[in-house]
């Protein structure tokens, strides 16, 4: 999972990132920017003759809002409505190839960037973007704000999926009304938080039946049931057999 905002350019070969449904692929003339909080895959593949060679500039929201707040004026345009896709891609032009090759510049040998001259080098990136790319900009700032939303309620989820937290409970600890975080958990995981958190708990359960080999009435109250019929009910709900059942089954 992708814990911050990230500009991968691309120098030498090719690369492709792996999101849930979609892709992209990035060559030498191109570079990407992706959102934090969202689960992906890269795979890298050099060129013939050649080492695989890029440069990755991650950043944090706080960063970017920061931008945003001291440029508003340039900044005041609308953008048109996103794709959805959790990545922004755009083609060099003599301006990014140069900028390109000064950061390159910078960390050639062992050298690292001043911390004081990344965060210049960002601002001037963001600036250019801003200026020839403002629609794109734009989405960029609404992507960081969705992303973020998407982590606190993946890191929510995570934290507790083996606990008998309710939906109600994760909604208060994302610090979000029921009904927004039902849709964005719906958005996330493709399925209703109920339903979801009802999988993963007779998975939880099923575990406990054939591995540990346990009974149900051992089980039921430690995964959040009051009584032991609610339990079988819920399981064979999932499995489509009793708990017995689904110990005796092959």
């Amino acid at each position: 999972m992708l814990q911050q905002n990230l500009f991968t350019f691309l120098l030498k070969g090719e690369k492709t990132v792996h999101f849930a449904g979609t892709q992209v692929s990035i060559k030498p003339h191109q570079f990407v920017m992706l959102a934090a909080g969202n689960c992906l895959m890269s795979e890298k593949i050099a060129a013939k003759d050649a080492d695989y060679h890029s440069i990755l500039i991650f950043f944090d929201s706080k960063l970017l809002s920061d931008f945003y707040t001291r440029h508003f004026s340039l900044l005041a345009k609308q953008a048109k409505q996103s794709d959805n896709h959790p990545f922004l891609l755009f083609e060099k032009d003599e301006f990014l190839v140069n900028f390109t090759r000064s950061l390159d510049c910078m960390l050639t040998g062992d050298n690292s960037i001043h911390p004081h001259l990344q965060k210049v080098k960002l601002e001037e990136l963001f600036l250019y973007l801003a200026i020839h790319y403002p629609e794109q900009i734009q989405q960029i700032r609404n992507m960081s704000y969705e992303a973020n939303e998407d982590l606190i309620v993946r890191q929510a989820v995570t934290s507790h999926i083996d606990s008998n937290i309710t939906v109600e409970e994760l909604a208060f600890l994302c610090n979000m009304s029921l009904s927004s975080f039902k849709r964005k958990f719906a958005r996330i995981y493709g399925n209703s938080p109920n339903k979801w958190l009802l999988e993963k708990r007779m998975e939880r359960a099923a575990k406990m039946l054939r591995q540990d080999n346990r009974k149900a009435s051992e089980i039921y109250y430690e995964l959040g049931y009051e009584n032991l019929s609610s339990f079988i009910q819920s399981f064979k709900q999932i499995y489509g057999l009793t708990p017995k059942q689904y110990q005796l089954s092959d």
